[in-house]
């Protein structure tokens, strides 16, 4: 058995630094939160090569006196807790006293800081090792420089990600920063150029604007709330603002980004059905008693525990439906129209279907003696029956024929026999059973020897590779389209026919690359987050092959100075969500992000049924047949069902 003994301090740091550290992102995140618990009031984040080279953050906070900065790079070492009282309360983010010792443990740190803005010390720190310290002159404040990330864990260094995403991995935690401390300026560049500056004069909807563009600021609603324990500040976007994915969701707890699944579908809740699958931009600022947050249940501290979750749930529940109910109040059609109890509606309408059984007895249901208990010592009762049984056929046939025509001409609903029992059996063996076995004998393997190799295909496997056939059109109704072929019976959803074949017409021009375009007058400009922004100037070459002819306007914006013709209506709300799907895809190949757009813009150019005439119908099912796929559109939905002389024996209880 190997002796047991203690790791060094250094290896203890490297270790430690797994946790904390795991991208340039994670010192980023460490250093400024440093900053702000030291009361600045302006940091500065410079980044060289993503991070990867360089990491720079400065700020005007407090600074650290010479004799301290040793225990600044010991682990374990925090101005921030004393006992174990000051754990269950803390108001700052940090306190475990790990994040300076364990980027120093991975990297070359240099600090120079000052607390008096007059005499300043300067010192260095590789491997977890002290270089030297030196007096020197500066502002009041902290400037400390990361180089050569994980240069001496080469592991760890090969499982980082391109510069790109490195970078966006950064912009993503400086957003959540800025967002959760509006009145702190922060501003961050990336090889010498500005990404994001926010004035730190505590307007929250400024930072938004600077963060995710003005236009998306414009359209946010305010929420506060607040209860004993909780107060609720934060902006929320109109329901028809956005977006495709969870990331636009800033939850702050007492200034700390967290990220908490049911806290965020309580702000879905607030908004009911109005989003339609996505999900909205959203800035919640929750201030909470300390006492009732553990914070230290992850190293990187994006995970805490509330005392009273569901209390918080239903705060923010309530104040995201109280703004979006004061912005319909604000409308003008909001005020014409006023606001009804929907539940007697939708029990109407739902009474009304007629797939609905209906289970009243008629009017003139009455019971059967037999069905009536026998009273003791009355025997008029038995006489009435014996009466009754005397009834001849002919009358009895005459009766059932008489409520027939009657039921006809009143069209009344089919009522449920519930002492009728069901013969389900039947569908087990029916007059066909014989022919279907004859038919089934007649198919390989069976058949013989000389045919075994072919595979046993069904009819309707056939028609599938033989795609559409040729259908003949018996009419519309609703939207649907009725047609049959050799016997057979077929439903068309207009809708989803008419967009597989909007797909196969807009795919096909895009691996062409024939995309017609639509010139502007005037170029249509789109704001974006630094985070999209990043993202979408790599994809530009791919944007000109859908046909969006967009460039680089610089401060987060692109201009689009002409769209392809498939665009047909609304084309701002097309192109934006377009440029959503785009974002939001984890495909990485073209022909993919080509599938995904064709069936977007599909789905956005067909959205409503209309009244066909019959040469178009026609039409309609003449081009459905050479369709890629004619029996579902893009998305999956049914376009096409069949049912054969078979199945219309089943339905109408034929065969029995």
């Amino acid at each position: 058995m190997a002796k047991i003994h203690e790791l060094s301090e250094n290896l203890t740091n490297q270790i430690a630094a797994g946790e904390v550290i795991e991208r340039p992102a994670s010192v980023v995140k460490e250093l400024v939160e440093n900053a702000i618990d030291a009361q600045a009031s302006r940091i500065r984040v410079e980044v060289q090569h993503s991070g990867l080279k360089q990491i720079s953050v400065q700020d005007n906070g407090s600074g650290i006196a010479p004799d301290q900065v040793d225990l600044a790079f010991m682990r374990h070492a925090t101005s921030k807790i004393q006992d174990e009282h000051d754990l269950f309360n803390i108001a700052t983010l940090g306190f475990r006293g790990e994040a300076l010792a364990s980027i120093a443990a991975v990297a070359h740190v240099e600090i120079l800081t000052s607390t008096d803005g007059q005499t300043a010390t300067r010192a260095a720190f590789a491997g977890g090792v002290k270089k030297f310290q030196e007096d020197a002159g500066s502002a009041k404040g902290t400037k400390i420089t990361v180089g050569d990330i994980f240069y001496n864990t080469p592991a760890r260094l090969k499982y980082l990600k391109s510069p790109k995403t490195e970078l966006l991995k950064i912009v993503d935690i400086v957003n959540r920063i800025a967002l959760g401390h509006p009145e702190i300026s922060l501003t961050l560049a990336s090889d010498g150029k500005v990404l994001l500056r926010t004035p730190g004069n505590g307007n929250l909807k400024q930072d938004v604007a600077n963060i995710y563009g003005r236009k998306v600021a414009e359209k946010m609603l305010t929420v506060e709330n607040e209860d004993p324990d909780f107060t609720l500040y934060g902006l929320v976007s109109e329901a028809n603002l956005t977006r495709s994915s969870r990331n636009f969701i800033s939850i702050l707890l007492n200034g700390r980004y967290i990220k908490n699944y049911q806290l965020s579908s309580a702000l879905l809740d607030g908004y009911g059905n109005k989003l339609g699958g996505k999900y909205p931009i959203a800035v919640l600022a929750i201030e909470a008693d300390p006492l009732l947050v553990d914070v230290n249940v992850h190293p990187t501290k994006e995970e805490v525990r509330l005392s009273k979750e569901k209390e918080l749930s239903r705060l923010i529940t309530s104040a995201v439906t109280e703004a979006l109910m004061d912005e319909d109040e604000a409308s003008p059609l909001f005020q014409l129209t006023p606001f009804k109890d929907k539940t007697q509606l939708d029990q109407l309408e739902f009474n009304l279907k007629p797939n609905v059984v209906d289970t009243r007895r008629p009017d003139d249901f009455q019971l059967e003696v037999s069905q009536v208990a026998e009273p003791e010592g009355k025997t008029d009762i038995t006489n009435k029956k014996e009466t009754e049984s005397k009834e001849t056929k002919e009358t009895a046939e005459k009766k059932e024929n008489k409520q027939e025509e009657k039921e006809e001409k009143t069209s009344a609903p089919e009522y449920v026999d519930l002492n009728q029992v069901r013969e389900d059996d039947q569908y087990v063996l029916t007059k066909s059973w014989d022919q279907h076995v004859k038919e089934q004998t007649a198919l390989p393997p069976f058949a013989g020897r000389e045919e075994a190799a072919s595979p046993v295909t069904s009819k309707a496997d056939q028609l599938l590779r033989q795609h559409l056939p040729a259908l003949r059109l018996l009419g519309q109704m609703g939207g649907y389209l009725l047609a049959e072929h050799g016997g057979d019976l077929y439903l068309l959803d207009q809708v989803a026919a008419r967009r597989r074949l909007e797909y196969d017409q807009i795919l096909a021009s895009l691996e062409k690359d024939e995309n017609y375009q639509q010139g502007l007058l005037e170029p249509l400009v789109f704001d974006f987050s630094v985070y999209d922004y990043q993202k979408l100037k790599d994809q530009l070459p791919l944007l000109r092959q859908l046909g969006l002819e967009m460039e680089d306007f610089g401060q987060n914006t692109l201009l689009m100075h002409s769209y392809p013709t498939w665009l047909k209506e609304e084309v701002t709300v097309q192109v934006r969500e377009l440029l959503d799907q785009l974002l939001s895809s984890r495909e990485n190949d073209g022909k993919s992000l080509l599938k995904l757009v064709a069936a977007k813009a599909a789905e956005s150019n067909v959205s409503r049924r209309v009244n066909l005439t019959g040469a178009e119908a026609a039409d309609l099912l003449l081009r459905l047949q050479t369709a890629s796929d004619p029996y579902r559109d893009a998305s999956g939905q049914v376009a096409v069902v069949r049912l054969s002389q078979n199945d219309l024996s089943k339905l109408f209880k034929k065969g029995k």
